[in-house]
């Protein structure tokens, strides 16, 4: 473990210039920090602002208690082992996939997985506790409709399905990487209970009328695991935004 360790911390130097980039969706600078952060997004951006009015922004605060119960999952989950293309897209590492038998079908329809990537700390909360990791799954229809699987990261074990990843993180921006074996089955917990709701891209353009699906059971990734992120990414999170009276449902 202390090889990926060490490059992350060698590229720990360049976490400043790494959270402050261009998007890839918009071409617009955008941050997490500074004159360019979360409150900033939709200053004279025109594409970005629904960041600023939307009203199903995400993430949110979760809430188990206040969640409705559902009888049946509108959802399922499908996941293999294959081939990742890991990179450094300026905002977080993101890996890119390319098995089309990797999908979640939601409501009916087939999404197919398009990339994971992770959040440090966590986007959502639950119950009012942030984890110290989250880890999206991006899941795109052949409508370009969103279905984004979320996942909690809490420290623990070294997590071995993520350790062709962490084995050595990708500590600049770049537009293409190195490639991956990765059963991204494995990065799911073994309790798929879930709460459901409507909301929106994470980061701009922040579009709205994306399906979340965040797991309830968290996974776990070792301290150096997790140090080793936030040496690269030390705060990559969008804050929580309002509720607006959106249901949200216990699947």
């Amino acid at each position: 473990m202390k090889r990926f360790l060490t490059s992350a911390l060698a590229g720990g130097l360049l976490a400043s210039a790494m959270t402050s980039a261009f998007s890839s969706e918009t071409g617009v600078h955008w941050s997490y920090a500074g004159k360019a952060d979360p409150t900033h997004w939709a200053d004279g951006v025109p594409e970005n602002a629904v960041c600023r009015s939307g009203q199903r922004q995400s993430p949110i605060a979760l809430s188990e208690a206040s969640a409705e119960r559902v009888a049946s999952k509108d959802f399922t989950i499908h996941y293999e082992a294959g081939r990742v293309a890991l990179l450094n897209n300026g905002h977080t590492i993101q890996a890119n996939v390319s098995d089309a038998n990797d999908t979640v079908v939601f409501k009916g329809e087939t999404y197919k997985l398009d990339q994971f990537h992770f959040h440090t700390p966590s986007e959502h909360t639950l119950d009012g506790k942030s984890y110290p990791m989250e880890l999206h799954l991006v899941n795109k229809s052949s409508s370009d409709q969103i279905t984004v699987v979320g996942i909690f990261i809490q420290e623990g074990e070294e997590n071995p399905a993520l350790e062709p990843v962490f084995a050595d993180l990708p500590a600049t921006q770049a537009t293409a990487g190195r490639q991956a074996q990765v059963d991204i089955a494995a990065l799911l917990p073994n309790d798929k209970k879930a709460l459901v709701y409507s909301g929106s891209l994470t980061t701009p353009p922040c579009s709205e009328s994306v399906n979340w699906i965040v797991l309830e059971q968290p996974i776990a990734m070792s301290r150096q695991q997790i140090t080793a992120f936030k040496a690269i990414f030390h705060d990559n999170h969008r804050p929580l935004q309002k509720l607006n009276g959106r249901q949200i449902s216990e699947e």
